[in-house]
């Protein structure tokens, strides 16, 4: 039996036509030098005997700069005669496992060549504490055998909460560095609990574990570095909270108020922690995201994995559709690992498998609730981290028309 009714499989689909949409560009003119300079003032403060081991904590993010940042970073504390190491800090992603973990940031391109540091990859834990509801703290153990630990993040709005502290050096030092076990034991909390949850943990792990300082990344619309900053251990709860609201100010969007069918070309750890980023699209794995001003989207098709997620399809389960050749590249041990981890099954959950992208736009199209598909307002992007390119219908030429953000992108 055919997936589509015979007169749905070949109806024509909507025109789309390539689009530019322009943000705010702010960017920081060296990021290496900056983050050099910026990582050598906290150092000089901290009059730290030679030779002492620091650990630089790294995610599994896809931060534009991260390894010039790190490798800056390294450099720094080398000229300050201290003897510096990278250590995974991804809680569940890899797999869960120190050679997983390896692998991902790999993937990113912080290896010991690139960054100039050995990797230490080990996910054993050590009970550092417990919070005044009872949940116990866990801590990357070969970082606490470090002298000083150095957690390098971005700062940005969290996908699946809203509060003072979302993505960012404080859930890196409750989550990142807890590692499998300890991000599990976090997760149950769920993230209705986040908001309070990270803060305060964070909290708690300032006062028992030697941070000396964070390296804090903003990014602009473009996914380009617009500040970096290494924020003193005493006001990393203070400042992060500031430079989450600027990050919040210099994300990109979908410049419209509906869309009809929303075509993501690929997903994947490197573009957000979901695979697709709640605050593009608005759905999380437990529904609509809190405070979403974006579009409202009746439908979302997924043609794809980024080659960087390492088979982690965290996110497909957002989607209403995709194709064989997505659902191919999913590893399910790598996404269900971080799906359970994370507390969202949800997240990991295949939406309906058609054989190509032209089969799921139609079925995505056909339940849109859109009789006339000429009038259908479709959206495709790559993903959600990159929206200066996208591609759109007919039906939404007179918002690119009049939008002073849009622009139809010269052929």
């Amino acid at each position: 039996m055919p997936y589509l009714p015979p007169t749905i499989a070949s109806r024509d689909l909507p025109r789309l036509r390539a689009v530019t949409q322009s943000f705010p560009r702010p960017r920081h003119p060296d990021v290496y030098a900056g983050a050099y300079a910026e990582a050598t003032a906290q150092l000089q403060k901290l009059n730290a005997r030679p030779g002492a081991r620091v650990a630089i904590g790294v995610g599994s993010r896809g931060i534009r700069d991260i390894a010039a940042v790190v490798r800056a970073t390294v450099a720094a504390c080398r000229d300050a005669g201290l003897t510096p190491f990278v250590t995974p800090a991804m809680g569940s992603h890899g797999g869960g496992t120190a050679d997983g973990q390896r692998h991902v940031l790999e993937h990113l391109g912080v290896t010991e060549a690139s960054v100039g540091a050995p990797i230490v990859s080990d996910t054993a834990v050590e009970q550092i504490g417990v919070t005044k509801w009872g949940m116990p703290i866990f801590f990357d153990k070969t970082a606490l055998a470090a002298d000083l630990i150095v957690p390098v993040n971005r700062v940005k709005p969290h996908t699946d909460f809203a509060g003072t502290h979302e993505s960012g050096l404080c859930k890196m030092l409750v989550i990142g560095f807890a590692n499998h076990i300890g991000c599990s034991r976090v997760h149950q909390e769920t993230f209705a609990r986040f908001h309070q949850v990270v803060p305060e943990t964070a909290s708690l792990i300032l006062e028992k574990v030697p941070v000396a300082f964070g390296m804090a990344i903003v990014e602009n619309a473009y996914d380009e570095t617009y500040l970096v900053e290494a924020v003193a251990r005493e006001q990393i709860l203070a400042r992060e909270a500031e430079l989450l609201q600027i990050a919040y100010v210099n994300m990109p969007r979908l410049y419209f108020e509906h869309i009809d069918v929303l075509i993501v070309d690929e997903i994947g750890k490197n573009i957000s922690g979901a695979g697709m980023d709640p605050n593009i699209i608005g759905r999380t794995a437990k529904g609509t995201l809190a405070g979403y001003n974006g579009p409202s989207i009746t439908r979302i098709v997924v043609a794809g994995l980024t080659n960087a997620s390492g088979g982690n399809g965290i996110g497909i389960g957002q989607a209403d559709f995709t194709t064989q050749q997505a659902a191919a590249q999913i590893d399910r041990e790598t996404t269900y690992a971080n799906a359970i981890a994370a507390g969202t099954p949800e997240s990991g959950r295949l939406p309906i498998v058609l054989p190509a992208l032209d089969d799921a736009l139609r079925a995505a199209l056909l339940t849109s609730g859109v009789d006339d598909w000429s009038q259908a307002a479709v959206v495709r992007i790559q993903n959600t981290l990159h929206l200066d390119a996208i591609w759109v219908s007919d039906a939404l030429a007179p918002v690119v028309e009049t939008h002073p953000g849009l622009c139809w992108t010269e052929e």
